[in-house]
């Protein structure tokens, strides 16, 4: 796992979680691209600190954990080696496990602002994009402690102080999200109920970004299309005894 300095944009290698503390960042893609691990790289390859010359997103998380006082940030777009297809792999079937282990979660928001209260029924929050992404599911539900934030980087609230309006948008309950209760005790097409108003740019990413939900890792083959919700569906079945999975049959 590779961790990104929060004062001078360098990439760390880090092989014990257990050695270090960190944020991650949970957000949505942008169209247009993002800096991937192969660009920072280059910018790292100067002497003089590379930061300033990261993407705005890249530079405001950075800043954003700084002032929460983290050192080392996690970001997919540029943390994970995606011309590696082993690392890739290793990042897809770790990751829930890297967001539950982190210190804290940013979401950030970048359709919502900090101006409107997010629990009014017509608020931006509500209707974000980020709640509507096959990833961000299990981006939500793993950290125990998540803190949502506006466009304009600024604390708009945590998961546990808008667990009813989350819960709402989501149907994910409190408890679940709150880790009061125990994501094992949900049924499993109560589970797969949650991901189903969600979308993935690549097929394959709708039974990848569930591994986590459901507590197994099977390899990752870009290209299968939907078949990968077969391998998901058999790998469940051998781990979990519940029969409520034969109701998603055609994820």
């Amino acid at each position: 796992m590779y961790l990104l300095d929060t004062t001078t944009g360098k990439l760390e290698r880090v092989d014990n979680l257990k050695d270090v503390h960190y944020a991650i960042l949970s957000h949505v893609w942008m169209d247009e691209g993002e800096q991937t691990f192969q660009d920072i790289q280059r910018l790292n390859s100067d002497i003089v600190s590379s930061l300033p010359r990261a993407s705005a997103k890249i530079r405001q998380c950075c800043e954003y954990a700084r002032r929460r006082g983290f050192a080392k940030v996690w970001i997919d777009t540029c943390c994970i080696d995606k011309t590696s297809s082993a690392e890739l792999s290793e990042a897809i079937n770790s990751m829930y496990e890297w967001y539950a282990a982190a210190d804290v979660c940013f979401a950030y928001l970048y359709d919502v602002s900090d101006k409107e209260h997010p629990k009014k029924h017509t608020s931006s929050f509500r209707q974000s994009k980020w709640f509507r992404r096959g990833w961000t599911l299990q981006e939500l539900i793993a950290p125990k402690s998540l803190e949502f934030v506006s466009a304009e980087w600024r604390f708009i609230g945590t998961k546990a102080s808008l667990a009813q309006v989350v819960e709402e948008i989501t149907g994910i309950q409190r408890e679940i999200l709150t880790h009061e209760r125990s994501l094992s005790t949900v049924s499993v097409a109560r589970r797969m109920s949650w991901a189903s108003r969600r979308q993935t740019k690549r097929p394959e990413d709708e039974s990848y970004s569930l591994m986590g939900i459901f507590g197994v890792k099977m390899p990752t083959i870009y290209g299968e299309g939907r078949a990968a919700f077969l391998r998901l569906q058999e790998e469940i079945l051998r781990t979990i005894r519940d029969q409520s999975i034969f109701a998603w049959g055609a994820y």
